[in-house]
């Protein structure tokens, strides 16, 4: 199993607890990065809003695209797969940003493609806001333009929503054939484009059965169009504790809803312009991204049985959230990822010092 982490540029996941510990600044996310590099996380997940989908439209939130350009100056290792969505990029212009920033990092640079869901988001910032399959139709010639100008030179394109003509992008990319290209969805306009012309599909959370299911269903869309196996992500949200007790009272804690918090403002919103393939309670958007589904929820034994199961059922890649993130990602490695290797759990001060380096 690869373990990826989501950055937490929005201050945190959890919607009822207003203060996580890990504040939205570049001094928290470049520590935090450098950091997991050293204790065996392969990816972070820089997710695109501009406004604060966690803790409220008036709370900070870091620019995805400018952090990942300076987290590629400072880190070595980490794969840095950054949301983007098309309709606030246009696609021959992301092509040349996103291939300096590959240049950048050696070749670490990937796209989670992201066809928007949040309208105020787009009105507040003058962007035009499409309708659910117009959205996928677009986000079909976007990629169609990113992944000609990665590729090839003096390159012209006419479509319903993007005209180029004889475009150059130079430097190309590091990363070949191209940098890859990772997306989500579940509609059945999301699934059949993200088959058809991405490389990874990365998941809500689930169950490892649901998941499995899911993974079928990709894989019998990917080989239709002759294209070779897909990589499969799920998103999870983690608590591990020594106790069972423990980590129930951990759950119980950060899905006491409060529905008055500055979060839930577009839960409505959210749930219409989307198409899901389950329901999602209040309790569920307590954590960002569906996460608590997983189930990594519960003592190391526990959890490491978990992440066997979906390793079983064909995952690739989780892609974790935790909460404070610097000290349950310590927490996890030390006790999920690498226990047979003897690794503990640092002290406080060897976190900060490690951290700062």
């Amino acid at each position: 199993m690869r373990y990826g982490y989501w950055l937490p540029v929005f201050g945190g996941w959890l919607r009822n607890v207003e203060d996580e510990g890990m504040a939205p600044t570049w001094d928290y996310v470049s520590r935090l990065a450098r950091r997991s590099e050293q204790i065996g996380y392969g990816l972070t997940l820089i997710a695109e809003l501009n406004l604060n989908d966690i803790k409220g439209v008036d709370a900070p939130a870091l620019d995805a695209w400018s952090t990942a350009a300076a987290l590629a100056a400072v880190t070595q290792e980490l794969e840095l797969m950054v949301a983007v969505r098309p309709t606030f990029h246009l696609p021959a212009l992301l092509a040349k940003q996103a291939a300096n920033i590959d240049r950048i990092s050696n070749g670490r640079l990937s796209l989670n493609v992201v066809s928007s869901w949040w309208a105020e988001e787009a009105k507040k910032f003058g962007v035009h806001f499409e309708q659910h399959d117009d959205r996928y139709a677009r986000t079909s010639e976007w990629l169609d333009v990113v992944d000609a100008a990665w590729k090839r030179d003096h390159f012209s394109y006419t479509g319903k929503y993007y005209t180029v003509h004889d475009t150059v992008v130079q430097p190309k990319p590091v990363a070949s054939p191209r940098p890859t290209i990772y997306a989500g969805g579940e509609s059945e306009a999301a699934k059949n484009l993200i088959a058809s012309k991405c490389d990874a599909y990365v998941m809500h959370g689930d169950p490892p059965q649901r998941i499995r299911e899911k993974i079928a269903d990709l894989s019998e869309r990917r080989a239709r169009f002759g294209l070779q196996r897909m990589t499969f992500g799920v998103a999870a949200y983690a608590v591990v504790r020594d106790s069972e007790a423990e980590a129930k009272r951990e759950l119980a804690r950060i899905t006491d809803v409060k529905q008055s918090a500055a979060g839930y403002g577009n839960y409505q919103q959210w749930l219409a312009n989307t198409q899901l393939e389950q329901r999602v309670s209040l309790e569920d958007y307590s954590v960002s991204n569906r996460g608590l589904r997983s189930g990594l929820v519960g003592t190391p034994e526990q959890v490491r049985d978990r992440v066997a199961e979906f390793e079983d059922a064909g995952v690739d890649l989780l892609l974790l959230q935790f909460s404070p993130q610097l000290e349950e990602m310590e927490r996890f490695a030390a006790q999920v990822m690498k226990p047979a290797a003897g690794y503990r759990l640092p002290t406080s001060g060897e976190r900060i010092v490690a951290a700062a380096s």
